[in-house]
């Protein structure tokens, strides 16, 4: 691979005084990686010194100004604040917060300036970076208002990928926002992510229930035999590969979700703790369905090993990997998918 072809990473922070700055230290520790992708981060070149001689991590690294275009075979930092920043690790500060923000509206700016090619978010506090400007439950919802699309929370690894109908709203709302038009975006989501930015093209999706045991024939509940069950055929009758509604309790357990090619779990919990459970810390955050590819571990800020050089950076790696991937196939689907007529005419000049 010629050096002038690396995809260019872009690597916003996160808290600065949680595990994202040893992650990301870790993952690009090992200066073979290197030759496979071009790294930015945006952060500032004193605080990752800093962290990388705290935390006894080597890394090659350079300080490049935004405008600047990136060194091949490093470690890319730009500056996105001059003062400094003294670590209290494992400690949520407000200034911690506000670095994380700073960190990561630089890196979004890039992104849709086409400076890098694609963005991996460290982790950051939900709380302490609310601001004026972030006023978001997390990352998802704060690019889907600054990217062009509809976004999806796609949790991704080798076995299973699981997309989330409602992601960060309370338990007690969760009912109020499934609706007909929600189940047939979010279905349309994650069946065009499977083929786009994973190559798959007919994809198998399967259904999790609303109420417990799909209701049990309305003993719990008839949300799945009123709502769910005729949205989904419905969408079956368009000739896409949808199964369910399947009970959550047995589904994963009973190893069923290898069958099919992606999950639609209901909201948040009956997702994410089967996938991290059998991911193990290897998966890997994706939003999906937007112009731009952004990823990020599984995990989130580690204040309770923050510091300590405990953090794996199994996840983080992934994200990176899982993104270049995900560039690719998308570059592959658009050379597939153009309009050989088209560009057979524009060549003889016919129209």
């Amino acid at each position: 691979m010629k050096n002038e072809t690396l995809p260019i990473v872009g690597v916003s922070c996160g808290d600065p005084n949680g595990i994202g700055i040893e992650v990301i230290l870790k993952s690009l520790s090992d200066s073979r990686i290197l030759n496979f992708f071009t790294p930015v981060i945006f952060c500032n070149y004193k605080l990752i010194s800093d962290q990388k001689k705290q935390l006894n991590i080597e890394i090659d690294q350079i300080k490049i100004d935004s405008n600047q275009k990136p060194v091949n075979g490093k470690v890319n930092i730009i500056n996105v604040w001059e003062e400094d920043f003294v670590t209290t690790f494992g400690k949520p500060t407000k200034d911690s917060g506000t670095k994380s923000f700073l960190s990561l509206q630089s890196a979004v700016k890039a992104l849709i300036n086409d400076s890098i090619n694609l963005l991996v978010t460290a982790p950051i506090n939900k709380n302490n970076i609310q601001s004026e400007e972030f006023k978001f439950p997390g990352h998802t919802d704060y690019l889907a208002k600054e990217l062009s699309g509809e976004s999806l929370m796609f949790m991704i690894c080798d076995e299973l990928k699981v997309g989330l109908l409602t992601d960060h709203i309370p338990l007690k709302d969760i009912n109020s926002h499934i609706t007909k038009q929600r189940i047939e975006q979010k279905f349309s989501l994650i069946n065009e992510s499977l083929k786009k930015d994973f190559g798959i093209q007919k994809p198998k999706i399967a259904v999790l229930s609303i109420d417990p045991h799909v209701g049990d024939g309305g003993v719990i509940g008839n949300d799945d035999q009123d709502l769910l069950k005729p949205v989904l055929l419905e969408i079956a009758s368009k000739g896409n590969l949808v199964f369910g509604p399947f009970s959550s309790d047995s589904f994963f357990g009973s190893g069923l979700h290898k069958k099919y090619d992606a999950v639609l779990a209901i909201y948040h919990d009956q997702g994410l703790i089967p996938f991290k459970t059998l991911s193990f810390g290897s998966g890997v955050n994706y939003t999906a369905g937007l112009n731009k590819i952004r990823t990020s571990p599984d995990h989130g800020t580690g204040y309770d090993i923050a510091g300590k050089g405990l953090a794996d950076s199994t996840s983080f790696k992934n994200a990176i990997f899982s993104a270049i991937d995900i560039l690719k196939s998308r570059k592959l689907f658009d050379d597939l998918n153009k309009n050989p007529l088209t560009s057979s005419n524009s060549k003889t000049g016919k129209k």
